[in-house]
């Protein structure tokens, strides 16, 4: 059985959300739950419903049912009072905007949520990047896949998230950088941050969490904590493809 998360740690909970696209549901029930310091793996196979199911925690879906709660709050279908409230979301596929310099780029992260701080924001994420500093005068798009996904969480840094949602930031990434990229999001964790990892990449996404939810067709099918999950080969054979 799962651990039980004490209610004061609870920093997202999510409860029997459905939605998804005209009349074609694509979430079907579902429930998670998230506590303070906790890096929580979101798996699943492309096409289950893991982009649909961030996209209504960011508030660009409006679900169809269910309710979640993010601080103790409601979380509203609304994506800049989400942003507001401090869950900030790294899309896959990075999204950056090419055309304009790294330091535009990341100040631009800092644009609604820690405006008032986005020097001392900036001064973090150049420490916790420093191949970022090396090119802040560069425009983006020039830059490798790797210091791409870089730039696109230090600007989610910028906002300073109290949850950070990390859609498939591997994806792309050679093998050695895959592996940086995790042993980064270990250090961030480290440093307190709590955050939501969006993988396909099972044994390393849970090699550095701390609890998975397995999803399938919509709808949560597995979950527990990571340790037994990699470490159960039934389960691997079964839920996860390995």
């Amino acid at each position: 059985m799962p651990e039980k998360i004490v209610p004061e740690e609870l920093m997202l909970e999510v409860e029997g959300i459905r939605a998804g696209y005209g009349r074609v549901e694509v979430l079907r029930g579902v429930s998670l739950s998230i506590a303070k310091g906790e890096i929580v793996a979101l798996l699943g196979s492309n096409g289950v419903g893991k982009t649909t199911f961030i996209s209504v925690l960011s508030g660009l879906i409006r679900p169809w049912e269910g309710a979640a709660r993010f601080l103790g709050q409601p979380l509203r279908p609304n994506p800049a009072a989400v942003l507001s409230a401090g869950l900030v979301q790294v899309p896959e596929g990075r999204h950056i905007f090419p055309n304009l310099t790294v330091r535009d780029n990341l100040m631009l992260g800092g644009y609604r949520r820690g405006r008032n701080a986005r020097k001392r924001n900036l001064e973090h994420v150049l420490e916790t990047f420093p191949r970022l500093k090396e090119r802040l005068s560069q425009r983006a798009g020039t830059m490798s896949g790797g210091e791409q996904q870089m730039l696109a969480i230090g600007r989610g840094l910028m906002a300073e998230p109290e949850l950070l949602i990390l859609d498939e930031p591997s994806l792309g990434l050679s093998p050695l950088l895959v592996e940086e990229m995790f042993a980064l999001i270990k250090r961030l964790n480290g440093e307190g941050l709590t955050i939501l990892l969006v993988e396909q990449n099972v044994h390393l996404t849970l090699d550095i969490a701390d609890r998975g939810f397995v999803m399938e067709n919509g709808a949560i099918t597995l979950e527990g904590p990571a340790q037994a999950m990699l470490d159960d080969p039934e389960l691997q054979r079964s839920y996860l493809g390995v």
